[in-house]
Order: structure tokens, then sequence, then C-alpha cells
């Protein structure tokens, strides 16, 4: 037989082929040990009585991460597949396993992107919330609270259509208390785009490139034709009224909180990744979701502050993006603190223009700058032949706590909180979030963080497996003196990859992290308690660490707890206190060795559980942040955020620290006040803590960079750690006048 013939044969046996459905899997039936579960409140108690003796907690505090993905989201499942090194099919019944036996979760949520959920995955997610939620044990006292949602994952191309990506969660599990589809926000964007099947040669071209994991690739295309096969539903039409195996979508909140409202069930949504600038167009602000259409405050009554995504908290008022009087475009100058990438277009341009002469040197330089502004996130697309070094530290913020890669301030938590929106000007509308943090795992893991190991699998860190898979999915081009135009609404046309690949995800790759937590003040370990603690937002976020937290405003016999909103009219007076987390052992405990047979430990977990010792890490400080939002439209923003307002300093004791503090100038300023508190711990190794880990010269510039690449040119085993301050974030406490 020929090797042209037998090539040939291949080829029609490759596209004859089918892949199978991806199920649900088996949720594992061991219980965790109810000695175990009840051990958890009387620790926090006696580390909350040794900071403040005869003040014991009247709530007990729960860890959870409402913010997981498994493979039945379809980025998870593209970076699942052999050629960017993923390790397989994660499906919901892992997320229920990991929770329980390897991160030792008190509750979690389910958020697969609605833009790739099929109906039968739909169903699939549902029995799978429930069968957890069965084999927690008794439900007022469980191992664990799993609770049913989606995300809903919006992606504009330019500041005024971007809305950014929510979490849509619900306290109920049963079919006639929650909604029949998911809702999207279906667009030919990133998630969107995997609906869209890939041309034939392509699919063709993946399996017989990998022959061995063939069937991996037929999968994906199977995933994708169910998605595909989904029609979309009506618009216009009462959601209730819409058949049960249509595809529902909405393009701005205002949609989303339409239909959520003619469903009528009890909700919370969570925007997230706010600052995340991998799919956020440079200059987007919050300022058009704070107005009576797009925003529902209550539902929208929490805020995702950190994730495995990175940070979301801090506002800067740098910018990546300008315009002149006649809106177009500029690129600002850099600071010693931030240079934008637009201007490093122009700088990587200027050192190709070799003999021009220098008139045309500036043109060129000017064109590239335009060029980058005008192509978004696709902005590196238009400087050919460049590497991730080339670009250094642009668009990064120097001094930001583990920041979100290009990090778009203007849609920080504390600039959200700093706005007001004077459409009606006798009460200005403003936000009023609680604090959570998250994990935004894409492999069934919720809670990621207990540990700072295993950076493939514990983060979103993923890539080409080896030099010939980075060549034939990573967008190369060869060096040229000029820069060229990128219009990102139509350089991926209809073929999915190139939709994908005009996000910068090789310099992504160095911010993800393992993943944050939310803590919640609960009256009970049961589901209402959970929810009625998320409701009132007495919560707050860690960087993944169990950092105990408590927040109270003191005021009249009963303190007022963190997430709360009253009107005094005298000087407020607070007291912040803080124990550190527990050091691990390493290994995994007694009950998680029991549960899981070894080979299923050891790709679900990593061989590595909580596994919490006796000993705790010291609170090295508490932060206090106060706001002052605006009373008067324009009002600059830079100067209402006050971070941090006043710093305490804390003992070296491990039994924690106890902080009080008020505010003297408060009755004075006759003016609106948020308060909010960081306790920051002691130095501990963290996954890509140092970013793209540059080397700075005298005067602040980055001059090298050291990327932690997700693909082969870092070694899969290296978890690239730096020292990093793990911290907990309390929700803010809202005082009016």
């Amino acid at each position: 037989m020929s090797r042209r013939l037998a090539l040939g044969m291949l080829v029609a046996v490759v596209a004859c082929a089918r892949g199978e459905h991806q199920g649900p899997g088996e949720v594992t039936r061991a219980r965790v040990p109810p000695p175990v579960v009840a051990a958890r409140a009387p620790e926090e108690a006696r580390a909350a009585t040794a900071l403040a003796p005869g003040t014991p907690p009247a709530k007990q505090i729960l860890f959870g991460d409402l913010h997981v993905h498994t493979t039945f989201s379809a980025d998870a499942f593209i970076a699942s597949l052999p050629m960017l090194q993923g390790e397989g099919v994660h499906p919901p019944a892992d997320a229920c396993d990991f929770a329980r036996f390897c991160s030792s979760l008190d509750f979690w949520s389910i958020n697969d992107h609605a833009e790739a959920i099929s109906p039968q995955h739909w169903q699939e997610t549902k029995e799978a919330i429930r069968q957890c939620n069965a084999v927690a044990g008794d439900p007022h006292d469980p191992d664990t609270v799993a609770f049913l949602g989606w995300e809903w994952t919006q992606v504009g191309t330019t500041p005024a259509d971007h809305y950014g990506h929510k979490n849509v969660i619900f306290n109920d599990t049963d079919d006639a208390r929650v909604p029949t589809r998911p809702i999207s926000a279906l667009n030919r964007q990133l998630i969107g785009a995997m609906r869209v099947m890939a041309p034939l040669w392509q699919r063709i071209q993946f399996p017989l490139h990998d022959w061995a994991n063939r069937q991996r690739y037929l999968d994906f295309q199977q995933f994708q034709m169910e998605l595909r096969d989904v029609p979309l539903c009506p618009p216009g039409v009462d959601t209730r009224q819409l058949p049960a195996d249509c595809h529902e979508a909405a393009q701005t909140p205002q949609e989303l909180y339409e239909k959520l409202a003619q469903w009528g069930f009890d909700t919370i949504v969570i925007p997230h990744g706010t600052t995340w600038g991998l799919y956020t167009p440079p200059g987007t602000t919050l300022d058009k979701q704070l107005t009576a259409a797009q925003d529902d405050p209550e539902r929208q009554t929490l805020i995702e502050v950190f994730s495995g995504h990175g940070n979301s908290e801090e506002y800067r008022d740098w910018k990546a993006i300008d315009w002149d009087a006649q809106g177009n475009p500029v690129c600002p100058a850099p600071t010693r603190t931030y240079e934008p990438c637009c201007w490093r277009a122009g700088e990587l341009i200027r050192a190709r223009c070799d003999s021009a002469p220098a008139d045309e040197c500036e043109r060129r330089v000017h064109t590239a700058q335009i060029n980058y502004l005008r192509a978004g996130v696709g902005g590196r697309l238009t400087v050919p032949g460049t590497t991730v070094e080339d670009w250094k530290d642009c668009g990064q913020c120097r001094d930001c706590f583990n920041p979100a890669f290009s990090m778009r301030p203007g849609n920080s938590v504390q600039y959200a909180l700093a706005i007001s929106n004077f459409d009606d000007p006798a009460r200005p509308r403003r936000f009023r979030f609680g604090f959570i943090a998250s994990s935004d795992n894409h492999s069934a893991r919720p809670g990621t963080g207990y540990k700072e190991f295993a950076r493939h699998g514990m983060t979103e860190a993923a890539g080409p497996r080896d030099a010939s898979w980075f060549a034939r999915i990573v967008p190369h081009s060869e060096p040229a003196p000029e820069s060229v135009p990128v219009d990102i609404t139509t350089q991926g046309g209809n073929n999915p990859l190139r939709n994908l690949q005009i996000l910068d995800f090789e310099r992504q790759a160095s911010f993800f992290m393992t993943g944050g937590l939310v803590a919640v003040h609960s009256e009970g370990r049961d589901r209402d308690a959970i929810w009625t603690a998320l409701k009132r937002r007495e919560v707050y976020g860690t960087s993944g660490e169990r950092i105990l937290l408590w927040f109270d405003l003191l005021t009249g016999d009963t303190p007022l707890p963190m997430g709360s909103e009253v009107r005094l009219d005298s000087n407020p007076h607070f007291r912040v206190r803080a124990v550190g987390s527990f050091r691990q052992r390493p290994g995994c405990p007694a009950h998680a060795l029991g549960a899981l047979a070894p080979e299923r430990l050891q790709r679900l977990c990593k061989g590595e559980c909580y596994n919490p010792g006796d000993d705790r890490h010291r609170i090295t400080r508490v932060e206090v942040v106060r706001i002052r939002p605006q009373v008067r439209a324009g009002e600059p923003v830079r100067g209402l955020i006050e971070d941090p307002w006043r710093r305490d300093d804390c003992p070296a004791d491990p039994v924690g620290c106890a902080v009080e503090f008020d505010d003297p100038d408060f009755v004075a300023g006759g003016r609106d006040t948020i308060y909010y508190v960081r306790a920051i711990q002691e130095p501990t190794p963290a996954v890509n803590a140092a970013g793209l880990r540059c080397t700075y010269d005298a005067q602040g510039n980055c001059t090298r960079v050291n990327p932690c690449y997700g693909d082969y040119r870092t070694p899969y085993a290296d978890d690239c750690l730096t020292p990093n301050e793990e911290r907990a974030w309390s929700s803010p406490i809202y005082v009016r006048r």
C-alpha cells in the first residue's frame, strides 16, 4: 500500500469517526466522617476565644468556592486535550469529590459557561449536583453543600459593549425551582465560538497528528456538534414560554435580569474577573453598569475580589488608552509604575526603523500605537514577529498585589465602590457589594488554594506540549518594519481556533494562580443558613488560605458585622480580629485516603489534600481601606479611595491579631463612607506570585522578563514559586450620614 493511499485512508477514517458524549461521572458514595466535620466549628471558636476571651463568636465560619468549571465548559474541554498537556476529562462528579476529599470545602457551586451547555448537559449538571448533596449526609449538617448555577460569559469588543462575566447561582436544585435552561451571552467571541465547527481540514489534522489520543479530539468534535444542533430560542418571548430544548441568550445585564425576574427564583448574580484584561477591552469601566437598567441590587449583591485569574480589588489612575476631543484613540505616555502596551508597540517598531528618516520613523511609531489601540485585546497581533519577552511587562500593574493580567482599573472593585450615578440627583445610585474570592478553576477542582503546588491542574496553566504543537496552535509571523491593522471582529472568521488565538494566552500563563475562597459567617452548616449569610453579605474572601476574620462596627449592644449598612450621626468605632491559617501537613488525611482509590486520589487531588496541622501562620498587619463615594458627577475617583487609610502592625503572636479604631473625620466630613479591611499573613511561597518575573533597572523600568510559560518551555513540574503575602478581604461596612 502506498504512503499516499494509507494517509488517504486515515483521513477518511477520521472524517467519518464519531466521538462519545461526555457524561457527568459518578460521585463517590463515601461521606466525610461526621466527627471530622463536627470538629471544624469548635476549632474556630477556640481560635476566636483565644484572641478575644469572653466573646465567643455567635456564628461559625464556613469556607467555599462559588466559581467552578468542569469539562462541560468548552474552554475547559480544550485545555484538557493532550496537545495542551491536558490531563483529560473532569466532569461534575469530580468537582463534588474534590470539594469533599481534596480541598475539604463546606460548600461550592458549579458554574460552567452557559454558552456551551447543551440541554443534555444541563440535565446532567442538575442531577450531579443533586447526587453530590444526596451523599453529603444529613441536609441539616452535611459534609458539603453543592449549589447549582452557570456563568453568563459576555465579551464585547469595545468599552461601550463589554459587560463581562457573571456567575448566576440558585439556592434550590429541584426542576420546579430552577430555570429550564441556562441563559448565555452567546456571541461569536471566545466561548460562543466553540459552537462553530472548525473547518474539516483542521478537525482532521489534530487526531492525525496525535493518533494515540485521537478519541479525545473526536470527543470534542462530538461536544461541538451537540452544541451546534441546539436551535436558538426565539427572541422577545417570556423565558417561561420557551421550548425546553433551545439555547437562550441575553446580550446585556438588563436582559439577563429581566429573564431571571420572569423565573422569579431566589438568585445571586456575582460579577467576577472584572479587571482581567485577557478579554476586557482597554478603557472599560463599570460606570455603564451602574444604571437603573443594567444594575439589579437585589440579585447582584456580591463581587469577586480575587480568583485564580488574579486580584480585581485595586484601583490605579493610569490608563491603557485615552481619547482626544474628537473621540480618537490616544496612547498615554508611560509612568514609573505602568507602561501602556500601545507605547511598547511603538517602541518595538522604533527599534526596527534602521536607516529610515527620523520623521518616517516617528510616523511608523505613531501608527503602531494607534493600530494597537484599535485592535483592542488583539493588539499584540499588530506588531508582526514579536515574542513574549519583547513586550516586557507592558500593561501590567507593577505595584498591585497579584494583579490580574493587563489589569483594567476602571473595572476594579475599589472603583465600583467609589463611583455614583446621578441620573436621579436626589437619590444617587451606588453599588453595595459584599466581597468574595474564588478559584475560577476549569478542571473541576473547587478550592484549589489549600496548598501551593501542581501549577498544571491547580491553576489554568496550559499550552502546547512541544515545539511541533506550538507551531500548529500559536500564531506567528516574521518581523516587519511596520505594524499592521487588525480587526478582531473579523480576525477569527468561522474558525474557533483563530478566535482564541486573538487572546494573549502566552503572557497570561504567568498570571494564573491557585484559587481564592469565600467565607461566610453562618448560623449553621445547612444550605439555607449559608445562602442567608451570602444574601446579607456577611462574607469575606481570601487568597486561598483559611484565614479567620471578623470585622464589626461597634454600636449599641449588638455589633454590626461586615456587609452591614447603617446610618450614623456620630463617628464610627470598629473592631477587627484575624487569625492566620493552619500550616499544612504533607499528603492527605486518613478519611480522604479511605474514601478515594489511590489512582483517583492521585489524579484528582494530585496526592495532596487539605491537611491542617496544629500551628497557624502569623498575621503580620491589618490594613483599613476607606472609600468616600462621589457626591457630584465627575468628582475624581483617585482622591476618594484611601488605600490604606490606616495600617496596624500585629504582634508576633500565632494566636492572631485584634485591632480597634474609629474614624474621627466621619461626622466632620459629612458624606457617606465605606470601610473594609485586609488581614495580611506572613509571606509563604505561592504559584506565579511574581507574574512575569521582571528584572528592573534603577529607574523602575522592566529590562527583561522570565515568563512562567504554560507550555513546554517551562518544565511541567516547575511551580514558579515566589514569596507571597496571602490575605483576607472583609466585606465592606457601609456607613451613611
